[in-house]
Formats: structure tokens, sequence, C-alpha cells
């Protein structure tokens, strides 16, 4: 205000008040922000100091440790089974994870509680227990949490640890109980949630186990040994989208890949995806070094099915003999290589067996056509059915002619007595003259006896092979002989 009246300017009352004002809003905000300053300015000198004592505090308390340890050391070499001086150093050896000491000093500690009342033997016990565990002694660590246990049923630590063992002994049972006591004390443990979910399913009851799965996750969303688990639940009940999904997010994983591409090629065989099946099964086999040598020979074994299926022999031949070499009692491997290397080296008996039905239809037709030799072949009538194909034919030699049915039929296994009896009715129902059938498999005694009398011809595996290997030249020449 002083600097406008001594410029000679004049201000109206009003104005002079609005100047006031704003003079003083702006001294509020000038020193409200200085007090703030002042504030932050003084709590960090004191976190400073805080910080300062407490390092101070952890020196003296580090300095006051090794000072205790050194006094017990002392006592203990005078008396080695000093139960004091060993509470001392066995406490610090626990603190620092020093197991080995540890295990040592309370191993003493446990015999010397049996007698000595003034020792806590719970706590002695556990920590027994618990170095053990860390040093790979589950027996040991077993019988001391046993003992711990009879001492105080309900502690977290005793009964988690005892589900542990019990777990990797897969005594599931006797796990999942104890899961459940170390969960009624600390409901939100993954790691508990998720053992006890494991164990439900090592025991088949997947409906239990999904809740607690899927809590686990919630506490641990990047547990993918979880997730992994969560999907099996899903798969074992029925909820195969949800399953897939999961399998298929796992199939790169560096841990779980190889098993989330196993699971998730099952799923789409189951589904007839067959094209989606290989995929998951060859990434899959990416993983040999660091899978187990199980799930790669089971990985192995389903691509080469589903190749057959594919009639790609000679790429379920490679894998089928991999799995030989390395397992050769796996499955049905052995059995499987002596079958379709006799397919894979003959392409008629690989069209006879494994063909769509339209080939397998056209490789019949070649047979009829070429059967009798220098004969004059009609083709009446064709029957398709799923376990066999009826042919009727009107053959016409130079010294014959009649009406000739022919059946293929196509499998490896043993043909009945009722197959041969609906082909002899099949037979009077068109009045042929004769039957012929011819098969890969074997017939069995009743099928024979009933053509003993019947003017039925039971071609079986050893001659249909001979007609397969020559047939297509038996048709070329035919085909020469007619265009003379």
């Amino acid at each position: 205000m002083i600097f406008l009246f001594n410029k000679g300017l004049s201000i109206s009352r009003k104005e002079r008040i609005f100047i006031d004002k704003e003079y003083m809003n702006t001294m509020i905000v000038i020193v409200g922000g200085l007090g703030i300053l002042l504030v932050i300015i003084v709590m960090v000198i004191v976190m400073m100091g805080r910080l300062k004592r407490g390092d101070s505090s952890s020196s003296k308390r580090a300095e006051n440790q090794k000072l205790l340890f050194r006094q017990a050391s002392k006592r203990l070499e005078q008396n080695p089974r000093d139960p004091e001086s060993l509470v001392v150093v066995g406490n610090i050896y626990f603190q620092e994870q020093n197991w080995n000491a540890a295990f040592k000093t309370y191993e003493i500690l446990v015999e010397l509680s049996l007698t000595n009342k003034d020792l806590n033997e719970f706590e002695i016990q556990l920590r027994y227990a618990l170095a053990a565990l860390e040093l790979g002694k589950p027996d040991e660590a077993y019988k001391a949490l046993l003992l711990a246990r009879s001492l105080h049923p309900t502690n977290f630590d005793v009964n988690y640890n005892l589900g542990i063992i019990e777990f990797q002994r897969k005594s599931y049972e006797k796990a999942a109980y104890m899961f459940i006591q170390a969960c009624k004390q600390n409901p939100e443990h993954p790691q508990a949630l998720r053992y006890l979910g494991d164990s439900f399913v090592n025991l088949g009851k997947y409906k239990e186990a999904l809740p607690l799965i899927r809590k686990a996750i919630d506490f641990a969303p990047a547990d993918k040994d979880c997730l992994y688990t969560l999907a099996t639940c899903y798969a074992e009940l029925g909820r195969i989208d949800q399953a897939l999904s999961i399998f298929l997010h796992l199939r790169l994983d560096p841990v779980l890949g190889a098993n989330a591409c196993l699971q998730a090629g099952i799923i789409h065989i189951t589904q007839h995806h067959d094209v989606n099946a290989i995929q998951d099964f060859e990434i899959g086999l990416k993983f040999e070094k660091t899978s187990s040598p199980e799930v790669m020979t089971e990985m192995r074994y389903r691509l080469a099915t589903v190749y057959l299926g594919q009639n790609e022999i000679g790429k379920a031949l490679n894998l089928l003999e991999a799995i030989r070499d390395n397992n050769p009692g796996y499955k049905d491997v052995s059995a499987l290589i002596d079958r379709y290397q006799e397919l894979n080296a003959n392409k008629n008996y690989q069209i006879f067996m494994l063909a769509p039905s339209a080939d397998f239809i056209a490789l019949c037709r070649k047979i009829v056509l070429s059967y009798y030799v220098h004969a004059k072949v009609k083709i009446l009538n064709v029957t398709n059915r799923s376990e066999w194909v009826d042919i009727t034919t009107e053959i016409e030699t130079p010294k014959w002619s009649d009406t000739i049915m022919f059946r293929f039929v196509r499998t490896l296994g043993s043909i009945g007595e009722l197959v041969v009896r609906d082909f002899h009715a099949r037979i009077k129902e068109v009045k042929a003259g004769k039957g012929i059938c011819l098969s890969c498999g074997k017939y069995s005694e009743e099928a024979r006896r009933y053509t003993e009398a019947r003017i039925i011809d039971l071609i079986e595996k050893e001659k249909l092979m001979q007609i397969l290997n020559t047939v297509d030249a038996r048709i070329n020449s035919s085909t020469a002989m007619a265009h003379k």
C-alpha cells in the first residue's frame, strides 16, 4: 500500500481492504509452508536418530550375543553337557541357521530334557526336528515332532511339518489330517492350504481340493505348482475348458511345461483335436533335458498313437523304437512295433487295415476283380458295415460261371462263428453259389467247424498277404489282356 501511495496513486477504501486481504492470505500460505517444511525436517531428524539408536541397539545385541556365546562356550569346555550353556549356544546356532551345529546341540538337549524339568522340552524337540529337516533327516525329525505334538497338539509348526513328512512318505490320509490341524491355527497360510489341497488330490478328492487350491492361489498368485494342481482338479471334475486353458498357459514354463503339454495333449485327444494334440506333444518333447524320463516316455507314446491314427506310421515307429530302446517293457510298444513295421512295409496291407472306408472298398474291389485268373467279373452289390464289407459278384470263366460273395473283415483278432454264420445267411439270401471270407485275423475252431459242410472258403492273414502283394500286378495284367 505504501508503494502505491508513494507513486501518487489514489485507491478507494474497498480496493484497500481487498489488497489487505490478499496480502494476509499470501502471508498465511508462506508461513504455513514454512511450518510444514519445519515439521518434515524435524521428522527426518527424529527418524535418523531412531535409526542410529536402532543400529546402536542392534550392535549392542550382537555384542551381547557374542559375549554370551563366548561365556557359554567356556563353560561347555568344562562341562559339555551343561544345560544352560547348551540352551544359549543352541539358540544362537538356530537363529543363525547353522543347522548342523544346532542339530548336534539340540540332540544333547533332547536327551537332557527327559530328566531335567527346568528345560523347555517342547521348544527343544521342535527345534531339533526343524534342524533335522533342514539336514535331510526326516526320520529323526518325525520322532521329535511326535513328542512335541504330545506336549502341544495344536501348535502350527508341529502339525505343518508332520504333514510335510507324511506327504513325502505318500501317507496322504495322515498328511491331510495334519494339514487340517495346521490350517485351523493359520487359515491363511498358503503352503499349508496348498499341501492340504495336494493331499486331497492324491486321495482322489478333487471336489474337496478345489477350494483349497484356489484359496492358496489367492494368497500366492505366482505359485505355478498350485496353478497346475488347480488345472488337474478342473480336469478330473469335468471342467475341461478351464483345465485346458491353464495347461496351455503353462506349456512354456521351464519346470512344468512338459507335464502341462502332456495333459493338454491328452485333453485334445479326447476332443478328437489330433492336430492340436500333436502340437502339444511336440512342444513337450523339447523339455527332455529338464523333465523326468517317465513324462518323456509317456509323451512319445501318446504322440505315436496320434500319428498311428493319422496313418503317419513312419513317424510313429520312430517314437516307438525310441521308447523300446530306453524302456523295452513299456505298455504294448513291442507289439505295436511288430504290427506296424509290417504295415509300413506293405502299402496295400496298410490300406486294408487303416485306410478310410472309400480306400478300403476300392482295394476290396481290386481283389475281387483279380481273384480268379482269366475271368470276367461283374460287381452286383457292395454292402459296407463297420466290421466288414460284402461284395456280391457274377464270375464267368471258360469252365464255369456263378454268383460269388466276398466278405472282407478288418481285424487282426480272432473271428468267431457268429461272423461266419451271418456270412452264410447273406450267401443264402442272395442265392450265391459260394462265399469267400478274407481277413488278417485268425478264425476260431468253432468258425472252422461251421464251414466244413458249407461252401465257404476262409482266407487268413498268410494267404491274404500273398493276395495283397500281387493284386496290383494282376489288375494291371487283366487290364492289359482286356485291351488286347
